[in-house]
């Protein structure tokens, strides 16, 4: 039986035997990428195509280099005989494998959000019937009242909720899978063969990290707002909530870091338990 407690207890022993070779990291492939596209973002003209293209570059540049970092740190805590360099290697060696993985996940779930918003759409008229088949027509044309409508979106959106959560905490061995095992989309399988069991801790550990995670940025990006806010002066609002992003972009790295070094440590203590494949 994997518990939690002692999870976490070799989590800490990792980050105190190793922050220095995880901070570097964090700091390049996290803080950096997201300050350079906010930044563009709070000091960029909006509305061009120019600023839709850098921007959209520099989205794409933040998330590659987040899921680098976060496959060396994993990679950095699950084995004590790596080091930094064979860390970053292994991490550009297995980049693109989570890249694609993460946006094919990404796409799968666009898509299961859907049908509420096409349910609403043909309540309230939204949705031309022109173009349609003479089945999907008379199935918008059936659709409920915009009362009904709305009552089955939130539903909906519920029961998805739940089944995102119940989902993550299943895949939340994937990096860890994508590193160590050297698996493509075959590591999702291979995170829910790792996580059966282990579902209800998992989701409660994901929920008082996301909890605590959210209140420490939150209070942290509000109470060095109104510093920079009262220091900058009216004219300096847009540097001041500028400031305050790259003060809660710090703080959500120290948690992704967190959590990429627990999800590792998880790994092993999990995979000592059930056989590779």
């Amino acid at each position: 039986m994997v518990k939690m407690g002692t999870v976490w207890d070799r989590t800490v022993e990792v980050l105190n035997g190793r922050t220095g070779m995880i901070a570097p990291i964090a700091l390049l492939g996290m803080v950096v990428p997201s300050v350079i596209r906010d930044g563009y973002v709070a000091f960029s003209t909006p509305g061009t195509i120019s600023f839709a293209l850098v921007g959209s570059v520099l989205a794409i540049g933040a998330l590659v280099a987040m899921l680098w970092s976060q496959l060396a740190i994993v990679a950095i805590a699950t084995d004590p005989a790596t080091d930094a360099a064979s860390a970053r290697r292994q991490a550009g060696a297995r980049v693109l494998p989570a890249l694609g993985i993460t946006v094919l996940i990404t796409l799968i779930a666009v898509l299961l959000v859907i049908p509420p918003v096409i349910v609403l759409m043909s309540s309230s008229g939204t949705i031309p019937y022109v173009g349609f088949s003479a089945a999907g027509s008379a199935m918008l044309r059936t659709a409920p009242s915009q009362g009904r409508a709305a009552q089955f979106a939130i539903l909906y959106f519920f029961v998805l909720t739940l089944v995102v959560i119940w989902i993550g905490a299943r895949l939340v061995l994937l990096n860890a899978v994508i590193v160590n095992e050297r698996r493509g989309v075959g590591a999702i399988r291979r995170s829910f063969q790792l996580t059966k069991g282990l579902t209800w801790r998992i989701i409660g550990v994901l929920i008082l990290f996301a909890i605590v995670m959210l209140v420490s940025t939150w209070a942290a990006q509000s109470v060095t707002g109104i510093i920079f806010r009262l220091a900058l002066g009216a004219k300096g609002i847009a540097t001041a909530t500028f400031l305050s992003g790259v003060v809660a972009t710090i703080v959500t790295t120290v948690f992704t870091a967190l959590a990429a070094a627990f999800t590792a440590q998880l790994y092993v203590a999990v995979r000592e338990k059930l056989p590779q494949e």
